[in-house]
């Protein structure tokens, strides 16, 4: 459900929930994606990271850090680009755009020093030469993993990461796109926008009970370990 806004996922939920207990299948009745699928200490550095918080981009922090593809995020006022720079920005992060001259050098170099990688401003159609990496096609080569980028074989470390933005508001992604990527729908709407604004208000109004939730989500975080 990557693409579709919040409104859609809900509807989508719940059918599913609707489903599973017409089928006797054991469902929580307060389901959330984002409470169930991301440590309280996660999504708090996400928000000091600069990501919204609310449960839709918390949702969509879930799919950029755990999904199996690399992440394709739909992202016309930015939100995705900011919170993937500084979260990636202690470990290196290389930003890199398709139109650069030395694109594939310096992505071949992070490939193989395991260096995080966002390339901005993806139109409709990706690099044919970024199949391999997509999908990723890596194979073995003497005991060290390795990948073909075009002519090379570069060595692959594990520590690679690959993020991607659009600055396009509702790009059309063919299906052989889509299955290669995880799409994910960054963009703000009208049901989004006053959740994101009422954290910030809270946060300027009152940053005693911000600090106060803070203390509490690290302390559920303890707990939960201890347990």
């Amino acid at each position: 459900a990557g693409p579709f806004e919040t409104s859609y996922r809900l509807e989508l939920s719940g059918l599913w929930i609707k489903t599973m207990r017409t089928k006797s299948v054991p469902a929580s009745d307060d389901f959330a994606f984002s409470r169930y699928n991301a440590e309280p200490n996660d999504v708090r550095s996400w928000n000091i990271q600069g990501l919204p918080q609310d449960d839709f981009s918390t949702e969509n922090g879930v799919c950029v850090t755990e999904g199996r593809r690399w992440p394709l995020c739909v992202d016309p006022q930015r939100q995705a680009n900011m919170w993937i720079k500084k979260m990636e920005e202690p470990k290196g992060i290389k930003v890199v755009d398709q139109k650069m001259a030395n694109f594939i050098r310096e992505l071949e170099n992070a490939i193989q020093f395991g260096l995080p990688v966002l390339l901005e401003n993806v139109g409709e159609e990706l690099d044919p030469s970024l199949e391999p990496l997509l999908l990723k096609q890596v194979f073995k080569s003497g005991g060290i993993n390795c990948i073909r980028l075009g002519d090379s074989v570069v060595e692959y470390s594990d520590m690679f990461r690959f993020y991607m933005t659009t600055k396009l508001p509702n790009p059309h992604y063919l299906p052989e796109v889509c299955i290669k990527v995880t799409v994910i729908n960054f963009t703000v709407t009208m049901q989004g926008l006053p959740a994101q604004l009422l954290a910030d208000v809270t946060t300027i109004e009152r940053p005693d009970l911000e600090t106060k939730k803070e203390t509490l989500v690290l302390q559920i975080a303890d707990g939960r370990k201890t347990i």
